[in-house]
C-alpha cells in the first residue's frame, strides 16, 4: 500500500513525534531546580545577555529585538519560602537602532555607563557600540563599526579595560574592534590564530570576551572552543592561544571572570569553570554545571560571589518567564 502523508496514521505519528520534545520541555519546566533561580516576567522571548549591577541592585538584560531592561532585586527578596517572580522594566529603546539587536553588554562602573554591542543579526550589515548613562539612561555615544569592503560582520560581545577602551568581538569575520573611552573608533585587531582551520567552525567565531585586571583580554571562539589571550599593552596586541586541558570549550558563549584565576564559560553545556595558575598561558576545565538546556545559556554574571547564567529563551504566553540560574560547579 502506498504511503500517504495525509493518512490518519501518518498524522497521528507526526503528532506523537512532535509531542515528545514538548513533553520534555514541560517536564523540565515543572521540575524543581537544583540551584537558586531568579525568575522574571518579560514581554520578549529572547534575552541575550545579563549582568549584575551591584550598586543599583539590579540585573541588566539585553533584548534581541533591541533595547535594554532592568530587573530590580529587593533587599528582602528570597526571605520567604516561595520567591516572587520579578519584573523586567524597559530602560532603553533607542529609535535610531530600530531593527537591530542589543547583544553583549558590560557595566563600566568607573564611568557609570553601560556598553552595548549592537548588530543586525539577520543581514550582518550594521554593527555598532552604544554607551548609556547608568543613572539617566541618556545615550553617551553611538559608534558605527565597519570592516573591509563587502565584509559581513556581527558585533557580538564587549569588554572594557581600565582606561575605558572598549573591545567588541566580531563573530562573523573574526576580528575585534577597539573603541576609545570617548567613543571614537581606534582600530581593528586581526590575527591568523582567530581563524579556525575547518571552514564550518568559523560560522560562529570570536564571541565572549573579558578584560583581565593584569592588562590583557581573554576571548573565546565559539564553534572551535579555542581560547585566546590578547596582550593589549603591546603595540601589536600579541595574541596567544591558551592551551586548555581537562575538556573542550566548544560552543562556549559568554565569559565572566570569577577571580583573576577563574573563568566561567557559559554555553553548551550550560557552564564550565576554567582555572589558570600561570596568568592564562595555560588553563584547565575543572568543573561543569548542567542547567536547563532547553533555555540555552548565553552569558554569565557574578552576584555576591555567586555565578548566575542568563538563559536566552523565555517560556509562557502572553508573559514570558525568564530564568537567571545559579551555577554550582561540580567535578
Amino acid at each position: 500500500m502506498a504511503f500517504s502523508l495525509c493518512s490518519t496514521k501518518t498524522l497521528l505519528f507526526l503528532l506523537l513525534i512532535s509531542a515528545i520534545p514538548i513533553a520534555f520541555i514541560i517536564s523540565m519546566e515543572l521540575a524543581k531546580p537544583p540551584t537558586h533561580v531568579y525568575q522574571y516576567h518579560s514581554p520578549g522571548f529572547f534575552r541575550e545577555c545579563a549582568k549584575w549591577d551591584d550598586l543599583n541592585r539590579r540585573f541588566l538584560v539585553s533584548f534581541m529585538e533591541g533595547g535594554i531592561g532592568e530587573i530590580a532585586v529587593p533587599e528582602d527578596h528570597g526571605s520567604s519560602l516561595e520567591e516572587a517572580v520579578l519584573k523586567e522594566v524597559t530602560v532603553v529603546k533607542d529609535p535610531d537602532l530600530t531593527g537591530n539587536s542589543s547583544l553583549g553588554i558590560v557595566v563600566d562602573r568607573p564611568r557609570n555607563r553601560l556598553l552595548v554591542a549592537i548588530s543586525d543579526v539577520l543581514g550582518n550589515n550594521y554593527n555598532a557600540l552604544a554607551a548609556y548613562d547608568l543613572s539617566t539612561w541618556d545615550r553617551l555615544f553611538l559608534t558605527k563599526l565597519g570592516g573591509s569592503d563587502n565584509e559581513k560582520s556581527f558585533a557580538d560581545d564587549v569588554a572594557v579595560d581600565a582606561e575605558g577602551n572598549a573591545y567588541v568581538t566580531d563573530a562573523k569575520s573574526n576580528k575585534i574592534w577597539k573603541v576609545g573611552a570617548d567613543g571614537k573608533f581606534v582600530s581593528s585587531i586581526r590575527n591568523p590564530l582567530f581563524i579556525a582551520k575547518v571552514w564550518y567552525k568559523n560560522l560562529v567565531g570570536l564571541n565572549g570576551i573579558v578584560y583581565h585586571p593584569d592588562g590583557f583580554l581573554i576571548v573565546i571562539h565559539t564553534f572551535s572552543g579555542m581560547l585566546y589571550k590578547i596582550d593589549i599593552a603591546k603595540e601589536d596586541h600579541e595574541v596567544k592561544l591558551i592551551k586548555v586541558a581537562g575538556g573542550s570549550l566548544a560552543f562556549g558563549d559568554g565569559l565572566e571572570l570569577l577571580s583573576p584565576t577563574k573563568l566561567v564559560v557559559a554555553g553548551n553545556p550550560s557552564g564550565r569553570l576554567v582555572e589558570s595558575s600561570d596568568r592564562w598561558e595555560t588553563a584547565s576545565v575543572v568543573a561543569k554545571f548542567k542547567g536547563p538546556a532547553h533555555r540555552l545559556a548565553t552569558a554569565a554574571t557574578v552576584k555576591d560571589g555567586r555565578v548566575y547564567l542568563n538563559h536566552m529563551l523565555g517560556m509562557g504566553y502572553p508573559k514570558k518567564k525568564h530564568a537567571l540560574v545559579e551555577a554550582v560547579f561540580s567535578i
